[in-house]
């Protein structure tokens, strides 16, 4: 049961720094000046780490046929060339590349991204099947850390400088997720199932705990008022990367524990062990039918792209989490023809809060798992949309105050809707094929990506030939924006509830069958 653990702490780490494209708003606007590009060329490139979804099914298919130490891999090698090409070449190492070479540079970086979620989710699903919502739920929430934590590596080694700044954020995003995948590489298996000998309450409780935690301290020192006041970036640094090694205490001791009583995680053999072995076994099974009731049914992909469910599940997620993607991805820019100067504050912000709202789900289904008979994930994914939809009109508000609470709930709810809709994935289509299933419906997020990035840039546009000036400055440059998208949040809100009427039809008339 260590073991167990010790892979779910491991899928931990790899979301921490999974998270690279999250980062490109503390950099975005000094990649424009290096590049002389417009704001439409540098939307693009912000979608262009996303456009590497489109391909993410590959991933998927990999998972299926190779070891998923070697699927992480080459996950982290297409982010190594990915981005390291990019640093060399603002490092004035190569020679100088085109607007296009980066975009397709940011492409494949984009494309290793889902090698290494494919291989949490996979690690996560089948390591704990009896509490795999849980598990995923809390492995997802770390990449919620990720931009917190790339800032604050760049904090200490170039605090001023936004060259030098912009140089590390590319170093870090090509080298560190090549030096976790490869300590975690060990760990990466998925026939790793302790779940049936033992509950797992005590050690998910711990995890919790843990995880709160991490995140409270990700919030209070992404406040600048806090973090720079109080604590020396160094501190920050090093409170991170010791949150990050807590979630550690629940093998250790649960190793400890395995050695103190002398006795295999199974002992077939035992005939008083196996009794209670069963007795675990019969709460567990019972709980697991409260989480997992409503499984439609396994269905491939070719299947699922012509169901009514799945166009109904692509939009919602298209008019919700990926909306809030958009949003988070030009959140430089926007902060910028605000006259806001905190941005990298902003996006430490937005990550923390999207690090709670991922976790979120997973304690509402390890403390309320009776919610599932009455609410579908579909409807959760609905009833967390509609703050999103208040938070776009707030942003109509130019001071400060909305710009920062507007940051906080969109990042809270694309968090948690992208968590819920990994089961959300299991309970319409199931678990057999879910790999590629999944890498299919986030596939529309480079497609909103470059939709709504887009016409936010024209109007962007605009908004600057009418001022006259370099950039966008004053409410003029997204105003129509973010009526617009939270109008698409209202529809996606609507969709959602829609397809829970149909999903919890046919799990009635499935639980008939």
């Amino acid at each position: 049961m260590a073991l167990q653990w010790l892979s779910l702490v491991a899928t931990m780490w790899l979301q921490s720094i999974n998270g690279t494209n999250s980062n490109f708003p503390a950099y975005s606007s000094e990649l424009k000046r290096i590049l002389s590009i417009s704001q439409l060329q540098l939307n693009n490139l912000a979608s262009a780490s996303d456009a590497g979804k489109l391909l993410g099914w590959i991933s998927g298919i990999a998972a299926a046929h190779f070891p998923l130490w070697l699927v992480l891999l080459v996950g982290s090698i297409l982010g190594l060339v990915g981005y390291g090409i990019q640093f060399l070449f603002l490092a004035n190492r190569v020679s100088s590349l085109s607007y296009w070479h980066i975009f397709l540079l940011t492409v494949l970086a984009g494309n290793g991204i889902c090698w290494i979620n494919t291989v949490c989710y996979i690690i996560a699903i089948r390591n704990f099947p009896l509490d795999r919502q849980i598990a995923v739920s809390l492995s997802t929430s770390y990449v919620g850390l990720s931009a917190k934590l790339y800032t604050n590596i760049v904090d200490v080694v170039a605090p001023t400088s936004a060259a030098d700044r912009a140089k590390v954020f590319l170093l870090l995003n090509s080298v560190l997720p090549l030096i976790v995948c490869t300590v975690a590489a060990p760990l990466a298996r998925d026939d790793v199932d302790g779940g049936k000998s033992r509950k797992l309450t005590r050690g998910f409780s711990t995890m919790f705990v843990i995880t709160i935690v991490s995140g409270l301290f990700a919030v209070m020192t992404s406040l600048g008022s806090v973090g720079s006041r109080f604590l020396p970036r160094y501190v920050v640094l090093a409170g991170m990367i010791a949150v990050l090694f807590l979630p550690l205490v629940v093998p250790l001791v649960e190793r400890i524990r395995e050695r103190l009583q002398q006795k295999c995680l199974i002992r077939v053999h035992d005939e008083g062990f196996a009794t209670i072995e069963n007795g675990e076994k019969s709460s567990d099974v019972e709980r697991d039918n409260v989480v997992e009731i409503g499984v439609v049914e396994e269905i491939g992909a070719k299947v699922m792209v012509r169901r009514v469910e799945f166009w109904l599940y692509f939009f919602v997620y298209l008019f919700g989490a990926t909306l809030g993607l958009v949003y988070l991805n030009n959140l430089g820019q926007i902060a910028e023809s605000r006259g806001c100067s905190g941005t990298s504050s902003l996006v430490s912000l937005s990550s923390a809060f999207s690090f709670f709202g991922r976790l979120l789900p997973s304690l509402l289904d390890y403390f309320f798992p009776k919610n599932n008979r009455v609410c579908s994930r579909a409807g959760a994914m609905g009833a967390t949309m509609a703050p999103m939809c208040g938070a776009f009109f707030l942003l109509l508000n130019m001071h400060d105050v909305s710009l920062y609470a507007s940051t906080a709930v969109i990042g809270i709810c694309t968090g948690a809707i992208t968590s819920i809709s990994v089961s959300t994935t299991i309970e319409l289509f199931g678990t057999k094929n879910f790999g590629v299933n999944h890498n299919v419906l986030v596939s529309n997020i480079p497609i909103g990506s470059f939709l709504f990035g887009d016409f936010a840039a024209l109007l962007y546009n605009r908004g600057r030939n009418v001022s006259g000036e370099g950039n966008c400055i004053g409410e003029k440059c997204y105003q129509t924006t973010f009526i617009i998208w939270g109008c698409l949040c209202v529809l996606g809100t609507l969709l959602a509830f829609i397809l829970h009427a149909r999903t919890k039809k046919l799990m009635h008339s499935h639980n008939r069958l």
